[in-house]
């Protein structure tokens, strides 16, 4: 009773029965129970390809971009700027060089003047000493004595080929051969066809047009009857059954399958949501509070406790193995001088082969020079013995 006063529900239109939209729900119902698992999977891998994206995919194609930016174009750059590009200039100078200029000064020098002054030269002096003079008395020749000669032999020849041929062909056509053909040919050609052949011809169109008339008004009424048969029992049905039953059915799949697309989303979305909620309460929550909790202070614990003492220790060990194994150096360096010193001697004339730097100052060592500084007691590589006086 009060339906029609309330606003008509979704997805009726005027002109449908109630019927129509009763059915319209269940179907509906049926179509989003169909599509429901479609669309979670779609929205699954949309949200798996979104990540992928974000963590896989773009790093890795920044990555490559950068080994494609390092490993191809910066060497190709380079060569192309300091390999490449000198060989080309070098490359060009040296076609200039070799091939472009030898053949224009071939050109220049070479074949420009003997063209200009082997053969154009000669070529202008007998055009304008020899071929001008013999040209214009050959004019004058043909001018004064060939063309009235010309003139007097063709007036001759045309009178006699006008006299002797054209005009007895003439005559015999205009007197012999024009009235044998009209009055013996043309006459009764004429006749024949005004008298015989036209009234023939007439009463035989008559009859070709009434035979083509009842042919044609016998094809347009089958013709008429054919087209009224095909549309009263093919189009007609089939019109029908499209215009109100494929038309109408097809209309509301599609929009049952758009209804239950965009529910189905929002269930989707829904169902996602809680297995975010889930996992984050679930999993990321007891991770981060692992994390927090123990890891970190644990983590800091070995680093403040463990990792640093050993460090430091490590450093300590590694500053006094080098010290330990400066000093044995240099302690290998001492003895090896005094050993050298002990073999060879030293004297003032004779210069010794190892190297020596300046001695340490002894309880017995004595200078001449008072302001002299006293010599270090480890003397340092490199320095050269000062010989005191």
């Amino acid at each position: 009773m009060d339906y029609g006063k309330h606003q008509a529900p979704q997805g009726y239109e005027p002109g449908e029965s109630i019927l129509t939209t009763l059915i319209r729900i269940p179907v509906r119902i049926v179509v989003v129970v169909l599509v429901l698992p479609v669309r979670m999977v779609w929205d699954a891998l949309t949200a798996l390809w979104h990540a992928a994206d974000r963590v896989l995919l773009r790093p890795l194609g920044r990555a490559l971009a950068w080994l494609l930016d390092t490993l191809v174009l910066t060497p190709l750059t380079w060569l192309y700027t300091w390999v490449l590009t000198p060989l080309g200039k070098a490359a060009s100078w040296l076609a200039v060089a070799l091939l472009l200029r030898p053949w224009i000064g071939l050109w220049r020098y070479v074949v420009v003047p003997v063209a200009r002054y082997g053969i154009a030269a000669p070529a202008v002096w007998l055009y304008g000493a020899v071929l001008t003079p013999l040209g214009h008395g050959l004019r004058w020749i043909g001018t004064a004595l060939l063309a009235p000669a010309a003139r007097g032999i063709g007036t001759t020849l045309t009178w006699l080929f006008t006299t002797l041929l054209v005009l007895p062909v003439a005559g015999l056509w205009r007197y012999v051969v024009v009235p044998a053909v009209r009055y013996g040919l043309i006459v009764p050609v004429v006749w024949l066809y005004g008298a015989v052949l036209t009234p023939l011809g007439l009463g035989t169109a008559w009859v070709l047009g009434q035979l083509w008339r009842g042919i044609a008004a016998t094809g347009r009424g089958l013709g008429i009857a054919l087209a009224w048969l095909v549309m009263t029992l093919l189009v007609a049905p089939v019109s029908w059954t499209y215009r109100r039953i494929l038309a109408p059915v097809g209309r509301e799949i599609a929009a049952a399958f758009e209804v239950a697309w965009r529910v189905t989303g929002y269930v989707s979305r829904a169902v996602g949501r809680a297995l975010a909620t889930i996992a984050r309460y679930l999993l990321v929550a007891p991770v981060s509070w692992a994390y927090r909790t123990v890891c970190t202070p644990v983590g800091h614990f070995v680093r403040d406790s463990v990792w640093a003492p050993a460090r430091r220790a490590a450093a300590e060990a590694g500053r006094a193995a080098r010290a330990a194994l400066a000093s044995a150096r240099e302690t290998v360096r001492q003895a090896r001088r005094d050993a050298w010193r002990a073999l060879v001697g030293s004297t003032d004339g004779a210069r010794s082969r190892e190297p020596q730097g300046t001695p340490a100052r002894t309880l017995g060592s004595t200078t001449t020079v008072p302001s002299a500084a006293q010599a270090s007691e480890t003397p340092l590589l490199g320095e050269k013995f000062v010989k005191q006086g």
